[in-house]
């Protein structure tokens, strides 16, 4: 009789059962897997064999067997390694090798075997733990080094396996795995690698980059090169609050399954910060394959995508992001489905004004063509700009300044009122479902802006005088409500959309 044991395949960011069929008779020995198996998994006959002979058992070859392994559903397409634990699993129950102790029709297995029987990590375990948990199994084994990432979901025995040797051991009732402990979703902010007050100056821009952490707003930085528009950038990691334990759970499965998740630590702890370089490819950014897998704007998910030197970057490149920007999801279609990633992140990006980058420099004279000027600008359209919440100029700052004694806030106390804006923020969003400013819907966003009558009367009136589009007038309002936040104000005053103004005003 065959022998059917579970496995798992991840797609997207979803997993999903995979039965394991296996069927050994007596003859001329031949292994064939079959089930829509790419290169990977039908090497692994190869690994199984050699890690089924250094673990004392018989191979395949040696007991003369025909072997049958069929992946099924037969139509999904099957990649990777993670097949490899459960295959030869069940090659030694159908070869009599081994008699586990009791039934395992509610266990999952998935790992990669080494050659000498050890069971290395693989990618995308978190999502394989949650789906198990929501099909009803018991146990599920995993590589010792993803243990930690699935002991996250509650509900499950996670049996950390070290190799096949001690995965028979304990099926044969010699030697128990004992379930990996709970894993608690823990996140800490993080110390910060530039700290805002060593930053000399660049006050207007030190309050854009407040006001962008605190409701989640897009930001551009533009000025002369060396003014410090990357190195604000980089400062916003230190500012930003801890990450809620459903957002740990978010993005940690991304990080799993993009493979870039530390087996050591098993959990995303820090909100992720990922700076793409400017040659990065459409398929880099936003993702894609074959078998779909996250780009860096889901991997930036819950955290920032910071685009340096953003009109080097080709203009159809950038364009993909205008999607994503507002409906905070990624949909990649294949020709044998679709993945939808989420990727509500902040995009905070750098520009020069022009290609040599002295247009706006108040002492050095610059030296492109009105054309070249011209078309370094094109690179952004008017929609993607439209979707930039703050825009905010980064002069050049004198050598005294420079020089001079820190005068500003340290990160750190920055960092407490921005988490304390956005538990304010929060307290209001959550009757309307949603958590930051930034992602309020436009149905709701008068309802919850709650304009005073001058503020009302005055974002109306700059709103025609300045011909702002529906969507800029919709984000200068969630500006205006996040700076409210900040000062924790019930109500949206004139001065606090005049302040949001005059970021919107360098967008226009």
């Amino acid at each position: 009789m065959p022998v059917r044991l579970t496995s798992a395949a991840v797609v997207g960011l979803r997993a999903e059962p995979i039965d394991v069929e296996l069927d050994a008779v007596a003859g001329l020995h031949v292994f064939h897997l079959v089930g829509l198996a790419d290169k990977a998994v039908g090497e692994s006959r190869e690994r199984i064999a050699a890690a089924i002979r250094n673990s004392g058992a018989q191979p395949p070859d040696r007991l003369n067997l025909k072997v049958t392994v069929n992946l099924a559903p037969a139509d999904l397409k099957k990649e990777g390694s993670a097949y490899d634990l459960a295959i030869a699993t069940a090659f030694l129950v159908a070869s009599d090798q081994l008699r586990p102790q009791r039934s395992l029709e509610h266990t999952l297995f998935v790992g990669e075997l080494a050659l000498d029987g050890a069971v290395r990590p693989i990618s995308g375990v978190l999502a394989v733990s949650q789906m198990a948990k929501a099909h009803g199994f018991d146990d599920l084994f995993v590589p010792t080094g993803n243990a930690r990432e699935a002991a996250l979901v509650e509900g499950l025995n996670i049996r950390p396996v070290p190799s096949l040797q001690s995965l028979i051991a304990h099926l044969e009732g010699t030697a128990e795995i004992a379930p990996q402990p709970q894993t608690f979703p823990q996140s800490t902010a993080g110390g910060p690698t530039i700290d805002l007050a060593d930053i000399r100056g660049q006050e207007s821009a030190k309050r854009a980059l407040e006001i962008a952490a605190a409701g989640g707003h897009n930001l551009l930085f533009t000025g002369p090169p060396g003014t410090g528009k990357t190195l604000l950038a980089k400062a916003l990691a230190g500012i930003l609050p801890e990450l809620t334990a459903e957002e740990v759970l978010e993005t940690t499965t991304i990080a799993s399954v993009a493979g870039i998740l530390d087996p050591g630590v098993g959990v995303v702890q820090t909100r992720p910060f990922r700076s793409p370089h400017h040659t990065a490819s459409e398929a880099a950014l936003i993702g894609g394959g074959t078998n779909p897998k996250p780009g860096e704007i889901s991997l930036a998910h819950r955290g920032v995508l910071f685009l340096d030197e953003l009109a080097e970057f080709p203009r159809h490149v950038l364009e993909t992001l205008r999607q994503p920007i507002e409906e905070g999801t990624m949909t990649v279609s294949r020709s044998q489905g679709r993945a939808i990633f989420p990727a509500r992140f902040t995009l905070v990006a750098a520009m020069n004004p022009c290609p040599c980058g002295n247009l706006t420099h108040p002492s050095l004279a610059c030296t492109c063509p009105p054309a070249a000027v011209m078309r370094y600008r094109r690179k952004l359209s008017g929609p993607l700009l439209d979707r930039i919440d703050l825009v905010a100029d980064v002069p050049p700052v004198d050598i005294a300044q420079l020089e001079s004694a820190p005068n500003a806030p340290r990160s750190q106390s920055v960092r407490a009122r921005i988490t304390a804006a956005r538990a304010f923020g929060l307290e209001r969003n959550r009757a309307f479902g949603v958590g930051l400013n930034s992602a309020l819907p436009f149905a709701k966003l008068r309802a919850a802006s709650r304009l005073e009558a001058a503020a009302d009367a005055f974002v109306r009136q700059a709103a025609a005088k300045l011909a702002l589009s529906a969507r800029a007038y919709h984000r200068l309002l969630k500006v205006s409500r996040t700076i409210a936040d900040l000062e924790a104000a019930e109500r949206v005053g004139e001065q606090h959309v005049s302040e949001a103004l005059q970021y919107r005003l360098r967008n226009e």
